[in-house]
């Protein structure tokens, strides 16, 4: 079997699961840190001929991530394309499963496994926050209607305040996000790399926890550690 991804979550569950069976990932394909494969492009936009040079049996992508014109003509130059969509966290074992096992894996690798042992396992909040979510700027975006990340955020507590929104990712300006009087905001770093010097100083007065985006926005071997880590920060923004 023979694998190109082109979504960086994906990339790292299949080179986890089956390492020998990736030949190609895109250039935002960051882990595993030792990932060395032929690199295709972003995921916005895949060299597609580098794709078909590699003759892979199959080509990963993600309903949400990547482009349908370069699926469908990834799909007309006759490679098989799964798709996936992933915006709730039982959502994304589902897929992770699916995905695997259509590139060939044996069973249910133990990482998937402990992932999901890890949120079943997660208490019940005892309080709840309100959260703005950016995830851009320069225009500002934050999380809206039916997104993982939102998904991630309400089993840990924290209620976003524009899940409602009839855009899953609204452009909303800074004055109206701090208008909206939320208990915190939330800063990822990715797709924008928020920091400390860079999101904080646009919501003076409001507590801001900067949290991994790959643990926030991920669906792979992430999602086992993803409660704890971002537990941790949430309540260090909140101290």
């Amino acid at each position: 079997m023979r694998v190109v991804s082109l979504v960086p979550s994906l990339t790292e569950a299949v080179a986890v699961t089956l390492p020998k069976a990736l030949v190609g990932a895109t250039d935002w394909c960051s882990h595993p840190g030792d990932l060395d494969v032929a690199r295709i492009g972003g995921t916005k936009n895949p060299e597609l001929d580098r794709i078909l040079d590699l003759a892979p049996d199959l080509v990963v992508a993600n309903e949400e991530e990547n482009r349908a014109p370069d699926l469908d003509a990834l799909r007309a130059a006759g490679c098989a394309v799964l798709v996936t969509e992933v915006r709730s966290v039982s959502q994304a074992f589902a897929e992770l499963e699916r995905v695997l096992t259509a590139c060939g894996a044996p069973g249910r690798p133990r990482w998937l496994a402990e992932a999901e042992a890890a949120w079943a396992r997660l208490p019940q909040p005892q309080a709840r926050a309100t959260a703005v979510v950016p995830i851009w700027r320069r225009p500002w975006m934050v999380l809206g209607r039916d997104t993982f990340a939102g998904d991630v955020l309400t089993r840990l507590g924290v209620d976003h305040l524009y899940t409602g929104h009839p855009e899953r990712y609204p452009r909303v300006p800074p004055a109206e996000l701090r208008a909206a009087a939320p208990d915190l905001v939330v800063l990822p770093d990715e797709p924008y790399r928020f920091t400390a010097d860079d999101g904080p100083e646009a919501f003076p007065g409001l507590p801001c926890a900067l949290v991994s985006g790959r643990h926030l926005t991920w669906y792979g071997p992430s999602l086992a550690e993803a409660p704890r880590v971002l537990a941790e920060a949430l309540r260090a923004a909140r101290r």
